[in-house]
């Protein structure tokens, strides 16, 4: 379950325009919410409060194993529309599979002018949270410098004082300062980070290849062909089988003067044709458009994400397949392989989506998933209907060669999200469950 912090960053992001799909610490991103879903430790409760679109407090509190507690604020410059835990649509706090929408290049928000200048100020995010007892201080700063630049801060103050000689000799949980610059436009995305604890420069690049459609372009027109879905730009000609979609690689460079020590890592990634996601906050089109159409029609091949990460200073290679095989059922499995040691593990895992037996609403439905329309009825956007949604909740569950099953239920009770699982050792007959955890968060608007 996203943390409320997340959520609201989140939905800073929506609101600005800025895609953080498009970066290549995310290439994985579809694999790793079926396989890396965290499972919650001992007894945590969050309440979160949304008094206005600009300010949000949140509060949580760990009661076992150990009793400790937080409190945070967020304040972003532009009013965010932050729904309530029971309100809020349920996909949206979790971190799930899907098939990301073709990557497009930013767009700034609309000038300002008055009284013959530009009123309109930069978009920027504030966040803090404070820790109890041990006094740490966590900190975000995000603010847009162009349509296509964006810079964030991240701070950690941790007091030495409570840490042991052999913590701060292994440099655990001390105070950094990390600057990051990301640089959008569409087809190629750059990110530059610096981190003062270390001196460690890193540099990260991921490209899209085919030609991605310009927002200004317009659609194509569907009366030329009438009953036929539209040709998508970076669609290819059919080649008589096999899966369509697109290719992105990237890779990644770091290295710290003084630990000494770099890093290099290369990836590429493949994903499926109908996008699952149309990014309704970066291009804004009528229901009966042919994107708009073209979007809900039924998928010809289902929703597929592959995968495939290289280190070659650690000799880690990672494999991972995921697809959605049917409307509420994704499956994934990821091979990992160590050329120098000829360590491996297979992992696979599965969620699965559960509904109540009302009627099923779309609301909840993919996009490309949504039966189409007829052009001359207006359709709203499948984000944007205001009914109720019957889904109630996910199970998520993953076991892998080294003998750990994980089994996680996320949903909501009432006006609280919950989260329950559990992490298992198969190989220990003496201590067979290794974690179990209960989560509750409560949070409200206006």
């Amino acid at each position: 379950m996203h943390p409320f912090a997340s959520y609201v960053l989140r939905s800073y992001y929506r609101a600005t325009g800025w895609n953080e799909d498009n970066l290549y610490a995310n290439l994985t991103r579809s694999s790793n919410a079926i396989l890396d879903f965290s499972v919650p430790r001992g007894l945590h409760l969050s309440i979160s409060k949304a008094p206005n679109g600009l300010f949000n407090t949140s509060y949580s509190m760990n009661a076992m194993p150990s009793l400790n507690g937080s409190v945070g604020y967020i304040f972003t410059s532009c009013n965010l529309d932050v729904k309530s835990s029971g309100s809020v649509r349920f996909k949206d706090m979790v971190e799930r599979f899907k098939v990301y929408d073709q990557p497009r290049r930013p767009e700034g928000k609309e000038e300002e002018w008055l009284a013959g200048e530009r009123a309109d100020t930069r978009d920027y995010l504030l966040y803090g949270r404070l820790y109890l007892p041990t006094g740490r201080l966590d900190a975000l700063y995000s603010t847009r410098l162009s349509p296509t630049l964006q810079a964030l801060v991240a701070a950690i103050s941790d007091p030495r004082s409570n840490l042991s000689s052999e913590k701060r000799s292994r440099g655990d949980n001390v105070s950094n300062v990390m600057f990051s610059l990301q640089h959008d436009i569409g087809k190629w995305c750059s990110e530059y980070t610096y981190s003062a604890e270390d001196g460690m420069w890193g540099m990260r690049i991921l490209h899209n290849f085919g030609r991605l459609r310009n927002t200004t372009e317009p659609p194509e027109d569907l009366n030329s062909s009438p009953g036929t879905r539209p040709k998508r730009v970076d669609e290819e000609e059919a080649t008589g089988g096999g899966l369509k979609g697109r290719v992105s690689a990237g890779a990644e460079f770091y290295i710290s003067a003084k630990e000494r020590s770099a890093g290099v890592s290369t990836g590429i990634r493949f994903t499926t044709l109908p996008d699952a996601t149309p990014p309704s906050f970066q291009l804004s089109q009528p229901s009966s458009s042919p994107l708009a159409q073209s979007s809900r029609s039924s998928p010809s091949q289902p929703p597929t994400t592959i995968t495939a990460l290289f280190n070659p200073m650690m000799g880690h290679i990672s494999a991972a397949y995921a697809a959605r095989v049917s409307r509420d059922l994704s499956m994934c499995s990821r091979f990992d392989f160590n050329v120098y040691s000829y360590d491996s593990e297979w992992t696979m895992g599965a969620e699965w989506w559960m509904r109540r037996a009302a009627l099923k609403h779309e609301d909840e439905l993919e996009p490309s998933l949504v039966p189409p329309k007829q052009p001359s009825v207006p359709v709203p956007q499948a984000e944007s209907l205001d009914i109720p949604s019957d889904i109630h909740g996910v199970v998520k569950a993953r076991i892998s060669t080294n003998n750990n099953v994980s089994l996680m239920w996320e949903g909501r009770l009432k006006q609280m999200l919950v989260s329950l699982g559990f992490v298992s050792d198969l190989s220990s007959r003496s201590k067979p469950i290794k974690a179990i955890g209960l989560e509750l968060s409560y949070f409200s608007a206006g």
